[in-house]
């Protein structure tokens, strides 16, 4: 009798032993399932064509951008990734197709920071909103912002160039890629820290806009340095400075402004890929290590460079506080330039 308690206490013993370890193994695989799950997501993308929309026309610096990395993604993944350009709007037709693909990591946004910060500001019925409809995915290049003259303005520095503007009349005249755009707000950031009045000339793109300026009918423009760096070299226009905090690669000898004596004008653009809302992080995450290595390749970094940007490396997380930063900023600009929406 006294064996046979010894054996039934043992026996329970034993079941609840073997119940608590049967417990504990299902909770940690109910708790390990979602990373299997999430970790073969990543391992089996892509599964189809991957499609990089830049919502600007072909043959501009966004679109060379895009074809640089779409070729690269190519050969990484062995899978296709191909550039379909979806134009108009400011960027903001393309947005807003990517915003409503599925989001799977098949449909990726070459965006640039008029389409992510500036439109919410000057587009009443924009169809996205770019704080909640993407997920921010990888930087490509920041792009600086040039100032740049007619080589028949007497002046040969920003500080100089303020003293002719307030002396001169009529205004001096800046001329822009449309109302609202960087080149724009740029030069609203200008006038007021500079307390000088100039006259926005608005032109639909920055073609026709430098077209005007190398005529000499307009006298200057705060241009992305990609598209006047061609007319720089040639000395058919003339580069005072540079926005961005530092000097530009492409032109090592051109001061920055706050160099050049003028405080408070401090910016530049970017280039980066954005996905769809609700991508799942192990792909967004996936894109972005492999978009950030081929940044790391030098022969990349020769290719951006020759387009007058420069390589800007981030983590998704950085790239959210970047977009949220220009979103503040550009708040304010549009609001002191009492743009009107369209």
């Amino acid at each position: 009798m006294r064996y046979l308690k010894k054996l039934v206490s043992h026996t329970k013993s034993h079941y609840i032993t073997v119940g608590l370890l049967a417990l504990f193994l299902s909770l940690y695989a109910n708790k390990a399932q979602p990373k299997i799950q999430t970790d073969e997501i990543a391992l089996g993308y892509p599964n189809d064509v991957v499609r990089i929309v830049v919502a600007f026309p072909a043959g501009g610096a966004a679109d060379m951008l895009a074809r640089i990395m779409a070729e690269k993604l190519s050969q990484k993944f062995d899978q296709s990734f191909i550039v379909e350009n979806r134009p108009g709007a400011g960027g903001t037709v393309g947005a807003t197709y990517v915003a409503r693909a599925k989001p799977d990591g098949h449909t990726l946004l070459l965006g640039v920071t008029a389409s992510q910060t500036i439109a919410p500001f000057i587009y009443e019925s924009l169809n996205y909103d770019p704080s909640t409809d993407f997920e921010p995915v990888a930087t490509l290049a920041s792009i600086p912002v040039v100032l740049v003259i007619n080589p028949s303005i007497e002046a040969d520095d920003p500080r100089q160039l303020v003293t002719l503007a307030k002396n001169s009349e009529p205004s001096l005249t800046y001329a822009s890629s449309g109302i609202g755009a960087i080149p724009h707000l740029t030069g609203v950031l200008f006038s007021q820290a500079q307390d000088v009045e100039l006259l926005h000339i608005p032109f639909q793109g920055s073609a026709p806009a430098l077209a005007d300026i190398l005529a000499g009918r307009v006298d200057m423009i705060f241009d992305h340095l990609p598209t006047s760096l061609p007319s720089i070299k040639d000395g058919k226009l003339k580069a005072l400075g540079v926005a961005s905090d530092k000097r530009a690669k492409a032109l090592p000898e051109v001061p920055t402004l706050q160099e050049a004596g003028v405080e408070d004008v401090t910016v530049s653009s970017w280039f980066g890929v954005l996905a769809p809302a609700s991508t799942p992080k192990e792909i967004t995450n996936l894109i972005n290590q492999e978009i950030n290595n081929l940044l790391l390749d030098s022969e990349i970094q020769k290719e951006i460079a020759a387009l007058g940007a420069e390589p800007l490396i981030t983590t998704p997380e950085e790239f959210s506080d970047i977009i949220n930063a220009d979103t503040l900023k550009w708040e304010q600009v549009v609001q002191i330039a009492d743009v009107e929406k369209n």
